[in-house]
Formats: structure tokens, C-alpha cells, sequence
């Protein structure tokens, strides 16, 4: 069963994406470099509640 997650900017610490995850197969916490549109540049994202 997945679960819906929220991504956010490291850098100005806004939530800007939303995505569904396994829990069951994900072992850490899930990270990407997306685009944040308040810091107008890539920038790592990390899940949060």
C-alpha cells in the first residue's frame, strides 16, 4: 500500500512536491534534487510528513 509523502526544499524548507511511496519497500528516507520554484534553482528534497 502506498502512502502519500510531501517533499521539502532543504534550502528554504518550503514543501513544493507531493508523491506516493511504499513504506513497505523504501528502507530510508527518500531524497531527490528537484526544482524548487521559491529558490529558482535545483536544489535536494527530502520526505517529510
Amino acid at each position: 500500500m502506498a502512502d502519500i509523502i510531501g517533499l521539502t526544499c532543504t534550502e528554504c524548507k518550503r514543501r513544493n512536491y507531493v508523491t506516493l511511496v511504499n513504506k513497505k519497500k523504501m528502507g530510508k528516507k527518500l531524497e531527490k534534487k528537484k526544482y524548487c520554484k521559491w529558490c529558482d534553482k535545483h536544489t535536494l528534497h527530502k520526505e517529510s510528513k
